[in-house]
């Protein structure tokens, strides 16, 4: 069965898409069949897998609305292992569109068009969410097994996962009763940084069995790979960047 990740945390700016890219990058590596759907009408994710956004046709809007079948989206990567479906700018105009549909299903249409079947060919799929707790977000958390929560060492790093968790817990009441904390990755750390160190330590206390073991750090690498169109582990596989989503893969497939 596919085990599906969303990748979320309504704050921007912590690390959510270099997370997406590089943890399915590593797993890729693993040789584990993984497919990202990029959810973000800012479509970084999408271009930091090195494929342009998707036409207004062929996105991963036209697979929320139900317009395409998955198949008919799935790109292939420069990573034998990693697909993944596009977003578009089409996707900023589902917020607004969402309000039509009968309530009883705005929050599943992902779900509802994510049938086993389609997703057999892959062992992963992470759904990379926009910085918000919107509908694109919701139908992600009810489509999803758990959730990554990225959150950067840095001032006011725990505002907003109170919010996050509430969203989750009414997730869980009323839509996915199965939804779990895949973890809490601190993201943008600076070990000579003494409000890094005081955040990590933070989070620790407040969620000592939800935070993983695997810390990314501030690096030039995975602030540079994006911009050419590949993951931390093909632009410089030996930095400590891609090192440490290498680490983080292993620590999700040790546990999952």
């Amino acid at each position: 069965m596919t085990r599906i990740v969303a990748i979320a945390n309504q704050k921007g700016g912590v690390g959510k898409t270099t997370t997406t890219i590089n943890l399915a990058a590593s797993l890729a590596v693993e040789e584990k069949k993984v497919l990202v759907i990029d959810l973000d009408p800012q479509s970084n994710t999408s271009s930091g897998l090195g494929l342009s956004a998707g036409t207004p046709s062929r996105s991963s809007y036209e697979l929320l609305v139900g317009k395409y079948s998955l198949g008919n989206l799935v790109q292939k990567t420069a990573l034998p292992y990693l697909s993944a479906v596009p977003c578009s700018v089409a996707m900023a105009g589902f917020e607004p569109e969402v309000v039509t549909v009968d309530p009883s299903m705005r929050h599943r249409l992902l779900k509802d068009n994510l049938p086993e079947q389609d997703l057999s060919d892959f062992e992963y799929l992470l759904l990379d969410c926009p910085p918000s707790l919107g509908f694109i977000t919701l139908n992600a958390l009810v489509a999803a097994h758990s959730v990554l929560i990225p959150v950067q060492c840095e001032y006011f790093a725990l505002e907003g996962l109170g919010q996050l968790m509430k969203t989750m817990e009414r997730v869980r009441q009323k839509w996915n009763s199965s939804l779990v904390i895949e973890g809490i990755l601190p993201t943008m750390y600076d070990r000579r940084n003494r409000l890094s160190t005081s955040v990590l330590e933070e989070l620790k206390k407040h969620f000592p069995q939800e935070v993983f073991s695997s810390i990314i750090p501030r690096n030039v690498t995975l602030g540079e790979a994006p911009s050419h169109g590949m993951p931390a582990v093909l632009y410089d596989v030996m930095s400590k960047g891609a090192q440490s989503y290498m680490s983080l893969a292993k620590e999700i497939l040790a546990y999952g």
